[in-house]
């Protein structure tokens, strides 16, 4: 039987798998010794970034500068590298800013924002449902049975409106830190402080699953100190069905190397959930200072890239990315921010300069993500039971023949599938 294999690099056997795919016609017949061209469209795994630049040009904003967390250069010039690389976008949620005015959520904008990003094939997530930074000042006046109440009935409102385009939440962000949170007075800590961290994290994922039975739920944080792993095993004990466990890792102090990153690894794998690396930084300018606790706290009127600091955010970017997809636990990895024009904190941890260009770490993770880890269109000829063998990496794949396709998807523990193609121009293949 003919083979179109990608070469798989060492330590991702796990990321590929290997079926025999039966090409037949509209009519199921199979079609024997037929040339047929196979194209992957898409990775299993999931490559993400941010999206909140680009929810102004899907509603066809010229100046974004109102956008959530600024407007950033060329959007065309970075819409184009977005969709060339990412294959899921996390869009925000933040209550504070998504309904500054109760009763007057920004719902509209975001959900064109969100079918913008799925239209081009890219999942999307949304960030978060609950989380005490950035809750509405309005809720202040409302007393704990009240804010309960909102909270709720936000969560069940936004799970509502985007099922079908939005299927995927971080149902709640930063529970360890939560009921102790001093920066500044907010009704979620207040609320917290009664329920409990179990109690929030039950309030949010009930919430959000009675509203959309089929959607992936995250618990997110970016303490990953032992406390997180004691409150996942909590909610786990409590009968809280959880679906994956959000990891965040911004690097601005510095990359944490292959050993802590494995032992963080096995620490949350042990609770058999899968892993999303949620947020993810690594600069290429000066390294944040390591006594600061709270990265918040590092203000500088300019934090500049530079050559040297380019070139060691790709390698340490690509060595964190291997690191990840060589564990078998991990699904996807977001990282934090496209352009660093705008990014979080002033930091240079873009993978595109100000001025609209690549930065070695895109460049490199682009060779890999649709190079190295990437099956380059291929033309294998069927055998007399119009059979070939399709080893590669997990995911979408078009397996096409004169004027037909069929979209296959290449999947761990399926050995066999069939492509039924059909016709999209001119006459039958039958």
């Amino acid at each position: 039987m003919p083979d179109v294999v990608v070469p798989c690099p060492a330590g991702l056997a796990h990321r590929t798998a290997r079926a025999t795919v039966a090409v037949t016609d509209t009519a199921g017949r199979p079609l024997a010794h037929t040339e047929v061209r196979v194209t992957q469209r898409r990775h299993a795994f999931g490559f993400g970034n941010i999206g909140f630049d680009l929810v102004a040009l899907a509603n066809d904003v010229a100046d974004a500068s109102a956008d959530f967390d600024g407007a950033h250069g060329n959007l065309a010039r970075l819409a184009e590298l977005y969709v060339d690389l990412f294959n899921t976008a996390t869009l925000p949620f933040y209550w504070r800013r998504f309904e500054p005015e109760r009763g007057r959520p920004d719902t509209a904008r975001l959900l064109r924002g969100a079918r913008w990003f799925r239209d081009r094939g890219i999942a999307v997530k949304g960030h978060p449902l609950a989380w005490h930074t950035l809750a509405p000042q309005w809720l202040l006046g409302m007393s704990d049975d009240e804010v309960e109440a909102t909270l709720r009935a936000r969560v069940t409102r936004d799970v509502t409106d985007f099922a079908g385009v939005i299927d995927t939440w971080d149902a709640i962000n930063e529970v360890v830190i939560m009921p102790v949170f001093t920066a500044e007075e907010n009704a979620i800590t207040r609320l917290a402080k009664r329920e409990g961290r179990v109690g929030m994290v039950r309030l949010a994922f009930e919430t959000a699953r009675a509203a959309n039975p089929g959607a992936t739920l995250l618990l997110n944080d970016f303490n990953l100190s032992p406390e997180y792993e004691h409150l996942i095993e909590d909610c786990l004990a409590a009968g809280i069905r959880i679906d994956a466990l959000g990891l965040q890792s911004h690097m601005h102090q510095g990359y944490w190397g292959e050993e802590k990153t494995g032992r963080i690894l096995e620490r949350f794998a042990r609770f058999g959930l899968p892993l999303h690396w949620t947020e993810t930084t690594l600069v290429s300018g000066h390294l944040m200072p390591p006594e600061i606790e709270d990265l918040n706290d590092y203000q500088i009127p300019s934090w500049p890239s530079t050559p040297e600091g380019e070139e060691r955010q790709a390698d340490e970017l690509m060595r964190h990315y291997t690191t990840l997809l060589a564990h078998p636990s991990v699904q996807a990895v977001t990282y934090w921010g496209l352009s660093d024009d705008g990014a979080w904190l002033g930091a240079p941890a873009g993978l595109v300069r100000k001025d609209g260009t690549t930065k070695p770490a895109y460049d490199e993770l682009r060779a890999h993500v649709k190079g190295a880890w990437w099956l380059k269109e291929t033309t294998v000829r069927t055998d007399e039971a119009g059979r070939f063998t399709l080893d590669a990496f997990l995911g979408d794949y078009t397996v096409s023949a004169a004027d037909s396709s069929a979209d296959v998807t290449l999947a761990a523990g399926a050995p066999a599938v069939e492509a039924r193609l059909v016709q999209t121009s001119g006459t039958s293949t039958s």
